[in-house]
């Protein structure tokens, strides 16, 4: 169990990542290839990035150097997922890996000898030269198993913020942070967070705050820094459902036309039936129908929030409004 300490001061500081963490992709996707348990809410990646990586002859490496380090345990170290990443991106989060002193980097390493046990070569990560090979395995690997999802990743997480907002809004930070259950309960002034069932810890945030970001690999429970000096940061899961068998035709003729367009539309930035109904002129019944046929055809999910069910774009449902406003916005050719 994890126990997040908030003063009113911490309160006021906690914020909500407005994207993925690239190297928290990195890390939980690799905990991913470890265990079958929860694949179904990954199996078509997990079966593409497995042929990917062997086409690239990459799979070995994988195996030898970036699943021992990022062991799917009690512990990994924490300057692999530098607090960089979280907000300036991947090239500034790899280069704070090859900037971290050596020191740390062997402190680290020996606790993770300590408490999982590793390959003795780690222990040369110390040296910058290994942390340079690490880092051009780190980019290949985020090349052929992260970057062909992001658009899928960034639906996802702007549905995930679409959802927290809203809680924002009804209920303040505080019903905001209640919101994440199950994963967490909150209970003034103490957030309890599902967490490694071998590790029980307090983390006080002193005053300065802490900042959420949702992973799209994370599965069952939420992941902190085990420095409690690091900048606070709490990493949790999505809720996943179960993949979608391949689209009919059916569904997407019945999408077709302008009121469930306009409805799509209307859930870009997520919406309650109601909010549709209203946006599209038609009764409730008529929004929850236009609702259904969105998600049946793989555009929309929707979700209970409160009293209200929450609609908000699927992966495809983003891409198919980034592609009409991407066409509509595009100058039309005079042939010359």
């Amino acid at each position: 169990m994890l126990r997040v300490h908030f003063s009113d001061a911490d309160l006021a500081r906690t914020r909500f990542s407005t994207a993925s963490d690239p190297l928290w992709d990195i890390a939980t996707s690799l905990h991913r290839l470890q265990t079958r348990q929860g694949r179904w809410a990954h199996a078509e990646w997990y079966r593409t990035t497995r042929r990917r990586l062997q086409e690239k002859g990459l799979e070995r490496a994988v195996r030898s150097m970036l699943i021992p380090v990022y062991r799917r345990a009690a512990y990994f170290p924490d300057f692999l997922t530098p607090y960089q990443a979280t907000t300036e991106g991947l090239d500034a989060g790899l280069e704070a890996i090859l900037a971290t002193p050596a020191r740390r980097v062997r402190a680290e390493v020996a606790r993770l000898h300590r408490i999982v046990g590793a390959p003795a070569w780690t222990a040369r990560l110390a040296e910058r030269a290994a942390r340079e090979e690490l880092v051009r395995l780190l980019r290949a690997y985020h090349d052929v198993a992260i970057a062909p999802y992001e658009h899928q990743v960034r639906a996802r997480i702007e549905a995930e913020r679409a959802a927290r907002a809203r809680e924002l809004m009804d209920g303040g930070v505080e019903g905001m942070l209640a919101g994440l259950a199950p994963w967490v309960r909150w209970e003034r002034p103490v957030l309890y967070a599902q967490y490694n069932p071998t590790v029980d810890r307090d983390l006080y945030l002193d005053g300065r705050g802490v900042l959420f970001v949702p992973a799209y690999f994370l599965l069952q429970r939420p992941i902190s820094f085990a420095d409690p000096g690091l900048p606070p940061v709490l990493v949790y899961p999505l809720d996943h459902e179960p993949q979608a068998p391949p689209l009919s035709r059916a569904p997407l003729t019945a999408l077709l036309g302008r009121a469930r367009a306009a409805a799509l539309y209307a859930v870009a930035h997520g919406a309650t039936t109601g909010e549709i109904a209203r946006a599209i002129g038609v009764s409730a019944s008529s929004a929850s129908r236009h609702a259904t046929v969105l998600r049946d055809a793989g555009l929309i999910t929707s979700g209970r929030h409160g009293a209200s069910v929450l609609h908000t774009l699927t992966p495809m449902g983003a891409a198919l409004l980034r592609a009409q406003k991407s066409e509509r916005s595009t100058p039309h050719s005079d042939g010359l």
